[in-house]
C-alpha cells in the first residue's frame, strides 16, 4: 500500500506507470490523464509511437520534473520485425516504399538466433525519417510530411541484450520476434530497417511493446482505461515510488534539515550519501541534491513534495500498492 499521506491529498504530485495501448500517441495519453485526474501539469518520459504499447511513465504535478532522470535510463522491448517490405515510417503504419521476396535463410531459426545475438554492442544509428529528431531547427516528421528529406546524422547507441523469441511465417511475410534492452535514444524502428537492408530483404516493425523503462516494468503499470474510469482512486493505490523509478539514492531528513533544504541551504553530507540523493521525509521526496565535497547542494526542490514510499522493498521494485 502507498503512504497514508496520499489518501489525505486531493491531487498529490505523483509518478504513474501507464500501460499504453496501441493507437494514441504519447501526447494523447498525457492529455487523457489530465482530463481523468483534473490536473493541468502532466508530462511523460520516453515517447512511444502510436503503434507501440507498454510502459510509459507519467509525472503529475511537480513529479513531471523528475521525468528527466527516468529518460536517462535504458529500456527493454519485445519487437516483431516483419521481413518483405520497408515503409516510410519503418513501422506498420507507414506507406510501403520497397518490397522483395524473403530469402530462405531468414526463415531459418538458427540463422535468425545467431544474427540477433550479434546485434549486441555499440554502434551508430540514423533515426527514422519520420521521427521527432531535429535538424537545423526542423522536425524530421514535419519535413517528411511535406515530401522533403532531411539528412539526419547518425547517433551513438548501444544494444545491451538481444535474443530471438520466435520465427513466424504467414501470408503477410516472415517475422522475427525479438527481445531487446537498449540505450537512451535508441529507435527500434531504425534497427528493423537497418537489419533488413543488411540481410538484403526490406523490413519494418510490425509490433512493439516496451516491457521496461529504467527500473519500471509492466507489472508496475496501470491500464489507461483504469485511470480514466477510476481517476484518483486508481492512482492512489498504484503509484510509482520515485526512488525505485529513478534509481536515485534516498537521504532521510530530520525536520530541521527539511526546513533548511526547502530554503535551498546546503546540507552537510554523510559518509553514506551517494553523489546524487533524493531528500525524503514523511512519505515524500522533497528534492534531488548532489554532493559537492562535504556538502549537498540543491539540483531541484519540490516544495509540495512528491509522493514516496518509506518501504525499502517498494523502492526497489518501483511500484507501490501493486
Amino acid at each position: 500500500m502507498g503512504s497514508g499521506i496520499a489518501l489525505n491529498d486531493e491531487r498529490p504530485a505523483v509518478l504513474i506507470g501507464v500501460d499504453k495501448p496501441a493507437g494514441p500517441s504519447s501526447h494523447d495519453v498525457v492529455a487523457r490523464i489530465r482530463r481523468a485526474l483534473g490536473v493541468k501539469r502532466v508530462g511523460h518520459a520516453g515517447t512511444l509511437d502510436p503503434l507501440a504499447t507498454g510502459v510509459l511513465i507519467a509525472g503529475v504535478g511537480q513529479a513531471a520534473r523528475l521525468l528527466g532522470y527516468i529518460a536517462l535510463s535504458e529500456k527493454s522491448y519485445v519487437a516483431e520485425f516483419r521481413f518483405g517490405s520497408e515503409t516510410l515510417t519503418d513501422d506498420a503504419e507507414g506507406e510501403v516504399t520497397a518490397t522483395a521476396p524473403v530469402p530462405e535463410r531468414i526463415r531459418d531459426r538458427s540463422f535468425a538466433a545467431s544474427r540477433v545475438r550479434a546485434l549486441v554492442g555499440k554502434g551508430l544509428q540514423v533515426p527514422p525519417a519520420v521521427s521527432a529528431v531535429k535538424k537545423d531547427g526542423r522536425r524530421a516528421w514535419r519535413a517528411a510530411r511535406r515530401g522533403e528529406s532531411l539528412e539526419l546524422e547518425p547517433r551513438p547507441v548501444e544494444i545491451f541484450d538481444a535474443a530471438l523469441c520466435s520465427v513466424d511465417a504467414t501470408d503477410e511475410g516472415v517475422s522475427w520476434t525479438v527481445s531487446l534492452t537498449v540505450s537512451k535514444g535508441f529507435y527500434v524502428r531504425s534497427l528493423a530497417r537497418d537489419l533488413g537492408r543488411e540481410l538484403g530483404c526490406p523490413a519494418h516493425v510490425a509490433k512493439l511493446v516496451r516491457t521496461r523503462s529504467g527500473h519500471v516494468g509492466l507489472s508496475s503499470c496501470l491500464e489507461l482505461e483504469a485511470i480514466e474510469e477510476e481517476g484518483w482512486d486508481a492512482v492512489r493505490t498504484h503509484w510509482l515510488d520515485p526512488f525505485g523509478a529513478t534509481g536515485i539514492a534516498r537521504r532521510d531528513l530530520s525536520a530541521s534539515e527539511l526546513a533548511r533544504a526547502l530554503d535551498g541551504k546546503p546540507l552537510r553530507a554523510r559518509d553514506s550519501d551517494a553523489e546524487l540523493v533524493g531528500l525524503f521525509r514523511e512519505g515524500r521526496l522533497w528534492g534531488v541534491w548532489e554532493r559537492s565535497g562535504g556538502v549537498l547542494r540543491c539540483r531541484a526542490n519540490f516544495p509540495d513534495g512528491i509522493l514516496a514510499s518509506g518501504d525499502a522493498a517498494a523502492s526497489r521494485r518501483g511500484g507501490v500498492g501493486l
